[in-house]
């Protein structure tokens, strides 16, 4: 059986798609705008973790408005949401994926999934969707990442990925310049998987 990881290139998403390793062929699938280059960053980390990749384009208009989200609320959570339920959405049309898979954490806030959505994307595409970190908080996640992978974190803006923030900021920086970005997100600590541990 094959399984479709959401994947940024990040520690989370890097973990998911190990911990279902013995149990599914694993590919990593990285969703895109087009807006910068995130496939190839993507492609290069999951050739180094040994994993199958693809990236799968999502509508312009999917990021169109998430950007109006984000600049109305102030706040990216609720675009980041949105841009994920897209990205899920899009991978359960696809007639060749049966399991859908992300790296989502027991306390993460952003990106999540209600269960009512989860449950309408599955009856509806006939998909089983699977957030092998659900049951993990932070300090297990960061236990487990120690043990299996070599990965730089810095902050936010400095730190080269792949997830649906990279374009969102992108996004902000060409419409409203650079200074909006450091209005809108928080500073906060991302990581960038190099390859796992030997």
């Amino acid at each position: 059986m094959q399984v479709s990881v959401l994947f940024s290139g990040g520690k989370d998403s890097s973990l998911a798609a190990i911990l279902l390793e013995p149990f599914f062929d694993v590919e990593l699938v990285t969703c895109s705008f087009s807006l910068l280059p995130v496939g190839d960053i993507a492609r290069e980390t999951a050739e180094n973790l040994g994993f199958a990749h693809r990236v799968v384009r999502l509508d312009m208009p999917v990021l169109e408005k998430a950007y109006a989200m984000v600049i109305k609320d102030g706040f990216p959570k609720n675009a980041i949401n949105y841009i994920h339920s897209a990205a899920v959405e899009r991978l359960a049309k696809d007639a060749d994926v049966n399991f859908i898979a992300d790296g989502i954490r027991r306390d993460d806030r952003v990106p999540v999934l209600d269960i009512s959505r989860i449950r309408s994307i599955e009856d509806r595409n006939g998909v089983h969707y699977m957030s092998p970190l659900k049951g993990y908080g932070r300090a297990a996640v960061n236990e487990l990442v120690d043990r299996y992978l070599v990965i730089e974190e810095d902050q936010s803006d400095n730190v080269i990925k792949a997830d649906y923030e990279t374009e969102l900021r992108e996004m902000i920086r060409q419409k409203d310049g650079p200074e909006k970005i450091n209005d809108v997100f928080p500073a906060h600590v991302q990581s960038h998987v190099i390859e796992r541990k030997s």
